[in-house]
C-alpha cells in the first residue's frame, strides 16, 4: 500500500532507508552515496547516516576501499528467512522432490515476482546442467513458460499495466513481442492446462510446467522440470506431463487443505 503525506503512522527514516535498500538491483549492484542521493533526490548527507545505520545493522556493506556500498549478508538472510516460513515452500518441498524422483529430471517450484518468475523450491535432478539454478534466481516472465502459467489469471488491460512498453524485451526469436503475442500463448497453456517450451528460453533445455491454484483457483505457482534436450520425443513429453501436472495437483490440494474422500 502507498503511503500518504498524511499517514500518521508511517515512520518517514525507515521508509527511506528501504527505498535505498531497493536502489541496488541486477543493473546496478554497487552504488555510491553519491549515486543513492541523484536517484533518491536526497541531500547526500541524510543518504550517509542511512548508509550507515544499514552498514551497522548488516544489511549493506562497502565494495573494499571504495566509496561504493552493495547489500550484505543481512538482506539474504531475510530472504532466506521468508522463503523458509511460506507455507507454499513448506509444502511445495517434499512434492517437488517426490517429482525429481519420478521423473528423473531437477524440478522446480516458481512465483511470480512483478515481471519476474523467482525460483523458491529446487530439487536438482542427475544431470549437472541445472545445479547452477539457485534458489531466487529470476527470469523475464513474459519469455518463459513458467511466467505464461504464472501471468494467466491476468487480463489485457492488467498485461497492460504490468507491460506498458512495445515492443517486449526479446531473448530469442521464440519470445512474445506483443502482447496480443504473449496472451495466446497464456491461453493456449492455461487451456492445456500446462506450458511445454522446447528451447524457447535456452537452446538445448526444454521445460514442462503446470499451475498451481489456491482456494478461489487463482494461480499461485508453478512446477516444473526442466530436460536437457532442444526437443523431448511425443511419448517422453506425454508422461512427463503427467507427472508435471499430478504434482502441481498435490500442492493445490495440499495448499486448499482439502482432503479428498476415499473411494470404497
Amino acid at each position: 500500500m502507498t503511503a500518504t503525506t498524511d499517514d500518521k503512522y508511517l515512520v518517514p527514516a525507515l521508509q527511506r532507508g528501504l527505498e535505498l535498500l531497493g536502489q541496488f538491483n541486477r543493473t546496478t549492484p554497487t552504488l555510491t552515496g553519491a549515486d543513492l542521493a541523484r536517484s533518491m533526490g536526497l541531500p547526500r548527507a541524510s543518504v550517509f547516516r542511512i548508509l550507515h545505520t544499514l552498514e551497522r545493522s548488516g544489511f549493506v556493506e562497502r565494495v573494499g576501499d571504495s566509496t561504493s556500498y552493495k547489500l550484505s549478508i543481512g538482506v539474504l538472510r531475510l530472504g532466506f528467512e521468508f522463503l523458509a516460513s511460506m507455507e507454499l515452500t513448506e509444502y511445495g518441498r517434499p512434492v517437488i522432490e517426490q517429482l525429481r524422483d519420478s521423473s528423473g529430471y531437477s524440478a522446480h517450484l516458481v512465483v511470480r515476482d512483478g515481471r519476474d518468475v523467482v525460483f523458491v523450491v529446487k530439487a536438482a535432478g542427475r544431470s549437472a546442467l541445472f545445479h547452477s539454478i539457485q534458489v531466487g534466481a529470476r527470469l523475464p516472465a513474459h519469455a518463459t513458460v513458467l511466467g505464461r502459467l504464472l501471468l494467466s489469471d491476468l487480463d489485457m488491460a492488467a498485461l497492460k499495466t504490468l507491460y506498458p512498453e512495445t515492443p517486449l524485451p526479446t531473448y530469442t526469436d521464440k519470445t512474445p513481442t506483443t502482447l496480443a503475442q504473449l496472451k495466446t500463448l497464456i491461453d493456449a497453456d492455461r487451456a492445456n492446462g500446462f506450458g511445454l517450451s522446447q528451447g524457447g528460453f535456452e537452446n538445448g533445455i526444454s521445460t514442462i510446467a503446470a499451475p498451481v491454484f489456491n482456494q478461489q483457483h487463482q494461480v499461485v505457482a508453478a512446477i516444473s522440470i526442466t530436460v536437457p534436450a532442444q526437443q523431448v520425443a511425443p511419448e517422453l513429453a506425454k508422461v512427463l506431463v503427467s507427472h508435471v501436472q499430478s504434482a502441481a495437483a498435490q500442492l493445490t490440494e495440499r495448499l486448499s487443505h482439502f482432503q479428498k474422500p476415499s473411494s470404497t
